[in-house]
């Protein structure tokens, strides 16, 4: 007798359900499933416990891979504006820009070309999340002119297409050579953030530490296969894919913030907008990170290196590295900028990341 009636009421909600869409054509079948409420497990809970909340609606992600993130409050209370794309690396694929390369003419590597990260959205596939990339410089008193100079390690397919900058100096009479923030990709698709020094014999040496440096007593000697520790190959294939920057945050999941010894200026104790990237060892998930700044929205002013870190420390991320900031920091998800850029418009930048 239970199974007939549980069997008459299963009849009797098939037949009312069958006489709704009786009464409309399939159009209307088609915007009454559009509507239909479908619930989705998150997919990322330890992410939400820490005040993160899931926007991918927002920005029309249908993507199971991928999810993005809002942040409006920091754990000590103070106004933030920030976003994460997080994609699950089992599935999503992860790129970085192309196009810069060595130019005989400007004796460096970079590009004559610049772009937004809504250029390179467009001219690039559209992926679905771009972020800005590495540092870079326009010397007006080059023998090319018109050309930007990658000062940040950029690997793609492989290929070494810039090393981080190998040497600090303000009088250019005293030097140093500092080991230097990069992210990257390796050939078994797992993902670092190291300190990496292109030596005198054409290697790409990536440490185990970072360098400490002396800023009371210039160098007369760099880094190589041995020093400051045993190096590591990159442009060997090591390197798949990789982004420098300056500041690695997260090592081997402690947060190290290395910004006083890798030398160049990103302003890493003052709030700024920034952009980092990120990887949660324990699931292989890649971070994108980026924060506004500079009072674009009233009572925003950005964060430092140090809070950026720990934000990446709570979601559970094992590496992270700190990309260009200020003007630079960017993010676009599915050709929608996230924050707004603080120079009122998206800055055009030399390389940027991708996910895919």
């Amino acid at each position: 007798m239970k199974t007939n009636r549980l069997s008459s009421v299963l009849f009797l909600s098939l037949c009312c359900l069958g006489g709704l869409f009786a009464s409309c054509s399939s159009e209307d079948h088609e915007d009454i499933l559009s509507k239909w409420s479908w619930d989705r497990e998150e997919p990322n809970p330890d992410i939400v416990s820490q005040g993160w909340i899931n926007v991918r609606s927002d920005f029309g992600v249908k993507t199971s891979y991928l999810d993005i993130y809002k942040l409006t409050k920091t754990d000590k209370g103070d106004s933030v504006i920030a976003f994460i794309a997080v994609a699950d690396m089992s599935q999503a694929k992860f790129s970085v820009s192309s196009d810069i390369h060595w130019d005989d003419e400007a004796q460096g590597n970079g590009n004559d070309k610049v772009y937004t990260p809504s250029e390179f959205y467009a001219k690039d596939g559209q992926p679905l999340v771009v972020i800005n990339g590495g540092l870079f410089f326009y010397d007006n008193s080059s023998k090319k002119t018109g050309f930007y100079y990658s000062q940040s390690s950029c690997y793609s397919g492989g290929n070494m297409l810039s090393p981080n900058q190998n040497y600090w100096s303000e009088d250019w009479t005293n030097f140093w050579y500092p080991t230097i923030g990069f992210f990257f990709q390796d050939k078994n698709k797992d993902f670092h953030a190291t300190w990496t020094y292109y030596a005198n014999d054409g290697k790409d040496y990536s440490y185990a530490d970072c360098k400490v440096i002396d800023r009371s007593t210039p160098e007369t000697s760099a880094p190589d296969a041995t020093h400051p520790s045993k190096g590591t190959v990159l442009n060997d294939g090591t390197s798949v894919n990789g982004i420098g920057g300056v500041s690695v945050l997260i090592h081997e999941g402690r947060v190290r913030d290395t910004w006083k010894d890798e030398l160049l200026d990103v302003s890493a104790s003052s709030k700024q907008p920034r952009t980092a990237i990120g990887y949660i060892g324990a699931n292989k998930k890649l971070v994108f990170f980026v924060c506004e700044g500079r009072q674009m929205t009233k009572g925003v002013k950005g964060l430092t290196t140090a809070e950026v870190a720990s934000l990446l420390k709570a979601v559970g991320c094992t590496e992270a590295l700190n990309l260009d900031g200020g003007g630079s920091s960017c993010m676009i998800v599915k050709g929608q900028q996230t924050i707004k850029p603080s120079d009122g418009h998206e800055r055009k930048v030399l390389d940027a990341c991708y996910i895919q």
